[in-house]
């Protein structure tokens, strides 16, 4: 069999030979198969290609090489780099028969193809039972012996290449893992769940090709039956983006039980989050929920509109105000709010939940409304229907991260358990009484037992009192039961925020809030908007 007849592409080299109608190779190509043009002072008799030993090239070759020919694939040469690896292969037999290494690299199909498309195919890192990996190419061969075509076959050895590229996954998987664990770690285990909502949230981390981001979300009860919504999403991957967030919702926690206006508590992380780390920004919303207005107050840092469900399945989605994200500074964060009446759902959610290549957030957003629309039942049924309504699996491209906040519409006997009743306190000294006969007839009218009503006006005669001789007008008495608590709260237009003393004993006042914080479950005051400030108590009714 002539060698020189047939052309070969071996990886890894720059030559190239093209098969031509004939199957003919020219005489002599430079680099990229250029033809060489003799200079004028070299002597006519430079060696060309046919004077080398095509045999003794490959046999040379640290590449393995095999020639098989016609439709059986019959062995017609291998060099000592295959027989060193596989062994030695008799002339004239079959591969299927005496390879075993052909059936682990998938060459019997390949070789086939080679034969009836004239084409070269190449297979990468396939890996042999013995554990090597190799990178194998077939070339198609042409010869006037070779009725039934042939194909030469070099295998490259990769298992060094395999076996660092496998480490290096093994690590990053390592390196994933570590980075779930403390992004998990750092979310709430168990959400805080208010006496009058039902909240749900879910974390869904990215695929195995998308490194752990920074989204998290947290619920704060702040007392008086009013709770903190947060969500957020650092802009980072990987572990120090995870750490960032942690400490981010750190201070979300910490700001939230100075019970500041949601734009106070973004103006305050602003701050922090440049201190923290200036290269990473974040975007977050915090917003608060009254249950006596029936709205949420909220304020954005770059984060995406809230949107809520009413009953109906109309979706409103939460305008401006929208500032910049934290850590940029410079920037005066102000509220605004959105109704969340009885039987609505609100959906506050990070980026990747709607945002998609090619293709306008916008876009997304529209598409989680639509979902939403549609979407009922339990907080974490409507979790669930809106991550398979947006197509997000465990192999999606981005961390997910969706909080949904019902406000119920209670009916039956539910609706027995949720009470208010309010009185506008005009000032004066038939202020106290009024307040006391006030609150008596309504903790009896909620049938009370009578331990409790007695504590709940002597907890309103001591707040109401505090009001009238450190507040001023106007002032309101408000009583509010839920299936978990009773609250009492006072409000009047001073914004001088009261705390608690230690009365001397020739002291005649003084004695109020300690009184307060003695008899009641917990207790605390907050300035209100436009001025003025509330101060309230709690009686927890059970465990």
């Amino acid at each position: 069999m002539n060698f020189t007849r047939w052309s070969a592409r071996l990886p890894g080299t720059q030559r190239r030979t093209a098969r031509g109608t004939e199957g003919s190779v020219p005489a002599a190509r430079g680099e990229h198969g250029q033809q060489l043009d003799r200079p004028a002072d070299v002597a006519e008799d430079v060696p060309s290609l046919e004077d080398f030993s095509v045999r003794e090239l490959l046999g040379r070759l640290p590449g393995l090489v095999a020639l098989v020919y016609g439709p059986e694939h019959r062995i017609a040469y291998v060099n000592d780099a295959y027989a060193a690896a596989f062994g030695h292969r008799t002339p004239g037999a079959t591969v299927a028969a005496t390879c075993p290494e052909a059936e682990d690299l998938g060459l019997l199909p390949l070789m086939d193809q080679v034969l009836r498309s004239g084409k070269p195919r190449t297979v990468k890192s396939r890996r042999t039972r013995d554990g090597g990996s190799y990178t194998v190419t077939c070339l198609p061969v042409d010869g006037p012996r070779l009725d039934g075509g042939a194909v030469l076959v070099h295998a490259a050895d990769v298992t060094d290449h395999a076996e660092a590229a496998e480490r290096l996954r093994a690590s990053e998987r390592k390196h994933r893992e570590t980075a779930v664990t403390l992004q998990r770690s750092l979310l709430p285990q168990d959400l805080e769940q208010p006496d009058d909502l039902r909240i749900a949230a879910t974390y869904q981390p990215g695929g195995t090709d998308a490194a752990v981001g920074g989204d998290w979300y947290d619920v704060i009860t702040l007392g008086a039956g009013r709770t903190a919504l947060v969500i957020g999403d650092v802009m980072g991957r990987g572990v120090r983006a995870a750490a960032v967030m942690g400490q981010l919702r750190t201070a979300v926690r910490a700001y939230a039980r100075l019970d500041l206006p949601p734009h106070e508590v973004l103006q305050l992380l602003d701050g922090l989050a440049a201190e923290i780390d200036a290269s990473q920004i974040a975007t977050c919303v915090y917003a608060i929920h009254d249950p006596n207005e029936g709205k949420l107050v909220y304020a954005s840092a770059g984060h995406l509109p809230i949107l809520v469900r009413d009953e109906d399945g109309t979706v409103r989605r939460a305008e401006d105000p929208t500032g910049p994200p934290l850590g940029t500074g410079g920037w005066l964060h102000t509220s605004g709010s959105i109704a969340l009446p009885p039987g609505s759902t609100a959906v506050l959610y990070t980026d990747g939940l709607v945002e998609r290549r090619r293709e306008d957030i916008d876009e997304g957003v529209a598409a989680l409304a639509r979902a939403l629309s549609g979407a009922s039942g339990t907080p974490q049924v409507v979790c669930d229907r809106l991550l398979r309504s947006l197509g997000v699996t465990a192999e999606h491209d981005d961390d997910v991260a969706v909080l949904v906040v019902q406000h119920p519409s209670w009916e039956g006997t539910d609706a027995e358990l949720f009470h208010n009743a309010a009185l506008e306190l005009l000032g004066g000294v038939e202020a106290a009484p009024r307040a006391r006969a006030f609150a008596s007839g309504v903790l009896s009218s909620w049938r009370f037992p009578v331990e409790l009503r007695d504590l709940g006006v002597l907890a309103t005669s001591e707040l109401v009192g505090n009001s009238l001789q450190h507040g001023t007008p106007p002032m309101r008495l408000r009583l509010r039961r839920t299936d978990r608590r009773l609250i009492i709260e006072v409000t009047d237009g001073d914004d001088h925020l009261p705390r608690r003393r230690r009365a001397e004993t020739e002291d005649e006042a003084g004695r109020g809030i300690s009184i307060i914080a003695t008899i009641a479950s917990s207790w605390g005051s907050r300035r209100t908007p436009g001025g003025g400030k509330a101060v309230w108590c709690e009686f927890a009714l059970r465990d």
